[in-house]
């Protein structure tokens, strides 16, 4: 007898893609009035699945039931019309359309044959003032940041009277305040009866809102807890191991200074910044958003102008503002966005494991084919990326694996100095321990490592030492063993800039 709370069944479902099974004997089912979250690996088969019930791909076997009946799901309206919404990472959005334009696309309310937008507008302002969020109807999507542009999206999916509503990844580019404003309206969705699928990387997020979790690993699901499992079985069910040490710092002594920076300024944008890193050394940055922290080791790489100070790489000063001199004195950025800065997502993994390294691997203008690709084979190997072959397009690549190219290289470019700006969001927690053990190599052979990370716990868990800043300046400087907490989030929060770092760190 079927549970008159189930909105959604889905039961043994398969589904293969040449050469690849993306989806085997899958089960899962969702309850009205619950957070449902769907766990797993970058690859695992999440997407796939969010992908059948959106009416994007159809499963090869298997069946889905909304409300008891079985479905089939051939598109997007079908999916719609039986009340199931999808809010994905990249949202769909029209940037040119009003706010009210964009939630009811393709139905906008009519009078006399015309669109009537003074009911549009009546109807998105009720839609937007349920989901909490402070914005004209009128607005042009172009103009709104990305928390807002993600009410606007559950809006949306609220004007489709969706009972089933499935979030992917929503908090990956959030504030921690914006993600506590998102939590209030899934909160009342949920006590509203909508029932929510909601897709993580975040494991702290799971008990803080969700009811159930079903973990997917390598395309079946392999079990359904309750949201308060503890973070150490949830991980063993993702990976398939337990995770011993989940930040493996392997610390040995530094050696002399590979990175000096003295006196950075930036007008408006930060003043006197120094620190140094040394050969065989991880120094974290740490900071609250708007800290300046990634503006800085943007003006350090050469990618933008700083207005005083110096920066010295093995004791050479260094030309300012001229990122192929820094790339020259062997520094490496791997940017905060790694798709929009740190990858041709339309080329392929051996074509952007080359980008690096293409001009000094050419000859009177002719480029070295065969020894870029001994090259990127080697590195892809080395780093133990996941495709088809040297071939695939970056873009097909999960969140991981981009990472994965995006580091690799700057490893064929034989890099002194690599900084590594937020390097494992939006990655799994299989793949962050891969990215991690790959700093371990990289600092065992005499690099440095500058990290920018707003993930806490990783910066204590990876640095040797943690500079801390707060409205662009430094706010001090503490060793690992000082670096806890609440000594980092005191010096983040501080007005103040201290000269020294023990000093700051004595001083909480």
């Amino acid at each position: 007898m079927s549970n008159p709370d189930e909105l959604l069944r889905i039961e043994g479902i398969r589904k293969t893609f040449p050469g690849v099974v993306a989806l085997d004997s899958v089960d899962f089912d969702l309850r009205r009035g619950e957070v449902h979250v769907l766990l797993g690996e970058n690859g695992a088969g999440k997407s796939t699945l969010i992908k059948m019930l959106s009416g994007a791909y159809t499963p090869d076997t298997g069946r889905i039931t909304v409300g008891g009946e079985e479905v089939r799901i051939h598109g997007a309206q079908d999916s719609e019309r039986l009340g199931i919404a999808t809010i994905y990472q990249e949202f769909n959005l029209v940037p040119d359309l009003t706010v009210a334009e964009n939630i009811f696309l393709g139905r906008q309310p009519r009078r006399f044959g015309m669109i009537d937008r003074k009911t549009m507008d009546a109807d998105a302002e009720v839609l937007l003032r349920r989901v909490g969020v402070d914005v004209s109807p009128r607005a042009r999507v172009r103009e709104l940041g990305i928390a807002r542009l993600q009410m606007v999206e559950i809006a949306k999916a609220l004007s489709l009277d969706a009972r089933v509503l499935i979030m992917d990844e929503p908090t990956a580019v959030l504030t921690s305040e914006e993600v506590e404003k998102l939590f209030a309206i899934v909160r009342r969705l949920r006590e509203d009866g909508v029932g929510i699928v909601f897709i993580t990387h975040h494991l702290e997020e799971i008990a803080a809102l969700g009811d159930r979790v079903t973990v997917i690993r390598d395309g079946r699901s392999v079990g359904q807890v309750p949201a308060s499992t503890p973070e150490d079985e949830l991980v063993r069910l993702m990976v398939g191991r337990s995770i011993e040490q989940q930040y493996p710092r392997e610390r040995a002594d530094a050696g002399d200074a590979l990175l000096k920076v003295e006196g950075l300024t930036r007008d408006g944008v930060f003043h006197d910044v120094g620190f140094e890193v040394r050969a065989g050394e991880v120094v974290g940055i740490a900071g609250l958003v708007g800290a300046g922290r990634t503006e800085v080791v943007r003006a350090v790489f050469g990618a933008d102008p700083y207005d005083a100070g110096a920066v010295h790489v093995a004791g050479i000063p260094l030309r300012r503002h001229d990122v192929n001199a820094a790339m020259a004195a062997g520094i490496g950025l791997v940017p905060e966005d790694r798709k929009g800065q740190g990858l041709v997502l339309d080329a392929s993994v051996e074509e952007n494991l080359g980008l690096v390294t293409l001009r000094s691997a050419s000859r009177a203008g002719l480029v070295d084919l065969k020894g870029q690709h001994e090259a990127a084979e080697r590195i892809a190997g080395q780093l133990g990326v996941r495709m088809a072959g040297l071939g695939q397009h970056v873009r097909t690549l999960s969140g991981g694996n981009q990472q994965k190219v995006v580091i690799g290289k700057w490893l064929l470019a034989d890099t002194k100095v690599l900084i590594l700006d937020e390097p494992t969001r939006g990655i799994d927690v299989g793949a962050k321990v891969e990215i991690y053990q790959l700093i371990n190599e990289l600092t065992a052979a005499g690099a440095a490592v500058l990290m920018i990370s707003s993930d806490l716990p990783e910066v204590l868990g990876m640095s040797d030492r943690v500079v801390v800043m707060a409205q662009g300046r430094v706010a001090g400087e503490l060793t690992a063993e000082q670096a806890t907490q609440d000594a980092v989030m005191a010096l983040a929060v501080s007005t103040t800039p201290h000269s020294n770092g023990t000093e700051a760190s004595r001083g909480h």
